[in-house]
């Protein structure tokens, strides 16, 4: 074994002794030799057809000749090692078993292998396995599906001899290889070609060539490699901005989806608000029906009343002395029944006092609904806080229906009171005749006086029963006032409730403008994602015009410029502003540095290019100044 300082001293390179190496191994075993060859097949055919590609023109058709020679060898190449198969009519060998076996590594690759088995042309597994080929060459995908296939060795046993070429380094070679068709535009008519009888002769003659060519492909294939590279940096910047395009999408479709649901949550908020106007105006239609009711039934009792007065009036004109006690009796009924009309006068007042605070509490209620727009959640409070109220309403109704009934019987028995009073006239009547019976004869007075006086005294204890029944009454009407009196501290128990619904309301105001502070700023965000869509967009489609600029830049750059990568770039070089999706990153084509669009925004010739290319300021003002300094 020589060391590697006395290969140097002998002017052999690693390389070369690895080679030297690698062919003394391959002498002793021949699947080793057969990879080898392979293997310098493919770099040849590549080559080969990337070259002629370059000079002839980029678009390739299917008779091509080098074309057809790269097929040729890479069916030579995964058949290398292939394990035969039994069958019904003896041993086979087929590519079809381990190219398919892509269609469930890669997702991508069904289209291909679906496009392949409806092809009505091909009857065999080795026409399918080529049209396979043909069609991912043309999806410029050959070299991933490959890639996957490769890293699945255990998939790759199955069909694959241990020593085959898919199985050893030479297969990961060779698809580092195909990455370079990347470059080629094939179009390749898979229908009418006759795969399945093709004859799979490789010709040595197209890689016959002399020191001139050699000359030749070695300038090509530097500038095919400043080409390549520049293609994947293309093709990176194009990826970059596609994922930030689908992430701004999502973005934008998202909140797109949540405005249509706070849409939607604003229309049911109104249509339930619209609900709950109606309803408080049914109940306030109610409640004015039963102030009136009871303003009526006020007004004819205190008709009643007065009536009462006139005819009390009248009777103690009529009666004498004898009659003294009656009419004091009857006066303390009267102060009792001015204390009662007193109750009921405040009563009246309380009722409108009452009565103005509902229409304040109402008009409170009107601002407060205009707020209400928007809020699902507070809305249920609300429904909540209604039912409630709807529930004490029912229970006043039925306390008003209860209070009615009181009042009818009231008027009962003050029609009673009517009709022992109409009795008592006639009773005085019938006792002025007795009088003018008197007057006429003392003597029939003297006769009828012992039952005159039997009869008063009994029509005195009628009256002393009326009395107590008037009594009863009084406490009646008392009791009465205490349920009213009752009914007012529960009322103004609900006010108090209602002002801290009120506190609550004002509370959901506040939350409401927070959520429309929100709303806007989402609207402003959105907008300016909007914006960053279109200049992507923009920018995207004029990516491919870019391109001849950037291979001009690049021709310049290798002139001993440094082209600035965009990951070692974050933030502007002159205005030092952090980059973002909205200012976006430029190159200057003079210095190779990355700076925003207000920082470059310049265009001036550059001596690699004659069009104008982008400037950043100082590359600007520094080659004005040299054209100032020198005009030719």
């Amino acid at each position: 074994m020589y060391s590697p300082q006395s290969l140097h001293r002998w002017g052999i390179t690693h390389s070369e002794s690895m080679e030297r190496l690698a062919y003394s191994q391959a002498l002793r075993d021949p699947m080793t030799m057969e990879r080898a060859n392979l293997l310098n097949m493919a770099k040849l055919s590549i080559k080969g057809l990337i070259e002629s590609a370059l000079s002839f023109g980029r678009t390739l058709d299917s008779d091509y000749p080098p074309l057809q020679q790269f097929f040729v060898v890479m069916e030579h190449c995964l058949k290398h090692g292939l394990r035969m198969k039994k069958s019904f009519l003896g041993f086979n060998k087929s590519l079809w078993g381990p190219l398919e076996l892509v269609e469930k590594l890669c997702p991508e690759a069904a289209e291909i292998s679906a496009s392949v088995r409806d092809l009505p042309g091909l009857k065999t597994p080795l026409g399918r396995a080529r049209a396979w080929l043909r069609l991912a060459l043309m999806q410029k995908r050959l070299a991933d599906y490959l890639r996957l296939l490769i890293t699945r060795k255990d998939l790759l046993s199955d069909f694959y001899e241990n020593s085959a070429l898919m199985l050893e380094e030479e297969g990961a070679v060779i698809v580092g290889l195909l990455v370079g068709l990347n470059v080629i535009d094939a179009n390749l008519c898979v229908k009418g070609e006759d795969l399945d009888s093709q004859v799979g002769v490789i010709d040595f003659s197209m890689y016959l060539k002399n020191d001139i060519d050699d000359y030749r492909s070695e300038e090509r294939n530097s500038q095919i490699a400043s080409i390549l590279d520049q293609k994947n940096y293309v093709e990176e910047l194009n990826r970059q901005l596609n994922s930030t395009v689908h992430g701004l999408q999502g973005r934008v479709d998202s909140l797109e989806k949540s405005n249509s649901k706070l849409i939607e949550e604003l229309a049911i908020a109104k249509n339930n608000i619209i609900k709950l106007q109606e309803e408080n105006q049914q109940l306030r239609s109610e409640n004015s029906l039963i102030l009136l009711k009871a303003q009526q039934h006020l007004e004819v009792t205190q008709g009643d009343v007065s009536l009462e007065r006139d005819t009390y009036k009248q009777s103690r004109q009529g009666l004498d002395e004898m009659y003294n006690e009656a009419r004091r009796q009857l006066k303390e009924e009267c102060q009792l029944r001015q204390d009662v009309e007193n109750e009921l006068v405040v009563q009246v007042s309380m009722k409108q006092e009452m009565e103005l605070a509902m229409k304040l509490l109402e008009k409170d209620i009107h601002e407060k609904q205009d707020t209400l727009i928007g809020l699902r959640q507070q809305l249920d409070e609300v429904k909540a806080i209604n039912v409630e109220m709807y529930q004490k309403m029912q229970s006043s109704d039925e306390e008003m229906k209860k209070k009615n009934d009181v009042i009818s019987r009231l008027e009962e028995k003050t029609n009673q009171i009517t009709a022992t009073m109409k009795q008592l006239e006639q009773r005085l009547q019938e006792a002025e005749r007795h009088r003018t019976s008197a007057e006429e004869g003392t003597r029939r007075f003297k006769l009828d006086f012992a039952n005159k006086a039997d009869s008063l005294q009994r029509q005195i204890e009628h009256r002393e029963k009326q009395l107590f029944q008037l009594e009863t009454d009084l406490k009646i009407e008392r009791e009465w006032r205490q349920t009213l009196q009752n009914d007012l501290d529960r009322e103004r128990d609900t006010v108090a409730q209602l002002s801290t619904e009120a506190m609550q309301i004002n509370g959901l105001k506040k939350e409401f403008h927070r959520l429309q502070d929100e709303n806007i700023q989402l609207k402003t965000i959105c907008e300016d994602q909007e914006q960053a869509l279109e200049e992507l967009g923009s920018k995207l489609s004029e990516s491919k015009l870019k391109i001849e600029d950037i291979k001009e830049a690049n021709k310049a750059l290798q002139g001993g410029q440094v082209w600035l990568k965009d990951k070692d770039a974050s933030h502007c070089k002159l205005c030092e502003k952090e980059f973002s999706i909205s200012r976006r990153k430029h190159h200057c084509r003079n210095c190779g540095e990355i700076f925003c669009n207000s920082c470059s925004d310049n265009e001036l010739p550059l001596p690699a290019s004659p069009k104008p290319v982008r400037v950043c300021d100082t590359c600007h003002a520094l080659l004005l100044q040299r054209c100032s300094s020198n005009p030719t």
